[in-house]
């Protein structure tokens, strides 16, 4: 990620001049923020145990750096919830998208030179499907240190790769909460109460709609692609083939 730490010093210095210099009072970080980060480093650690080298991980994407970023998973996940203001249970709707990702995909593991870039499309993704409101892909770009025909691209691959299936069940949610929490205590965190009563969970009905929507975006793209109309290797263009209403690929 050669310039993903460039682009948040940048956006810090921003937003410091804007906010004034008097405010200076930090949230309270989230815990399933802890939570996730605690779970994303081991399955990162472990999954680099078992490469022998970096460098021998031959199966590139479009989501991996040259190097690891500086910034640690943490961090960048109190970066995003800082300035995206987004709901908590993105975060976890957006490491279920990603363990979907993984499991479909087993052969592209998570490791340290692709844990940011997935982090902050599944995490975008998230927001787009459970908040109402919600920022741009200009500006979680800028939140997440890369360019935004950068993230537009990680997006749309993404999605590819999850076939468009985005719903979560509630009985999925709060699966994945308790995953989480197990996590937490093996990292030696305590667990007050279920990760599940302190995150918002957005109604299934509201969800299952934007899934539809989802699905019918999908079937466009399809088409167009089909009728030779774009190559595979132009998806950066299919967002204006899209109606400008779906936020899923709003940019």
């Amino acid at each position: 990620m050669g310039k993903l730490q460039q682009g948040m010093e940048a956006q810090d210095a921003e937003e410091t001049t804007s906010a004034g210099a008097s405010d200076t009072t930090e949230r309270e970080v989230p815990r399933v923020l802890l939570a996730l980060a605690a779970t994303l480093e081991r399955l990162v650690l472990r999954n680099e145990k078992c490469l022998k080298d970096l460098s021998e991980h031959k199966k590139l994407t479009i989501y991996h750096g040259l190097r690891p970023p500086s910034i640690s998973i943490l961090k960048y996940l109190e970066r995003m919830h800082k300035y995206s203001n987004c709901s908590p249970s993105c975060f976890v709707v957006g490491f279920i998208f990603m363990d979907h990702l993984v499991h479909k995909q087993p052969d592209v593991p998570l490791i340290s030179l692709n844990i940011h870039r997935l982090l902050i499309t599944s995490i975008m993704v998230a927001t787009k499907l459970l908040d109402d409101v919600h920022y741009n892909n200009a500006f979680y770009a800028r939140v997440g240190g890369i360019s935004n025909a950068e993230l537009n691209n990680l997006e749309i691959d993404f999605l590819f790769r999850l076939d468009f299936r985005l719903q979560v069940t509630s009985n999925m949610f709060e699966g994945y909460c308790t995953h989480l929490e197990r996590e937490m205590m093996l990292a030696g965190q305590h667990v007050e109460r279920p990760l599940s009563k302190t995150v918002d969970v957005t109604s299934e009905e509201r969800v299952q709609e934007k899934q539809r929507l989802a699905e019918d975006v999908h079937r466009k793209m399809r088409l167009v692609m089909n009728h030779g109309a774009v190559s595979s290797a132009s998806t950066k263009n299919l967002q204006s083939l899209v109606s400008p209403t779906n936020s899923l690929l709003a940019s």
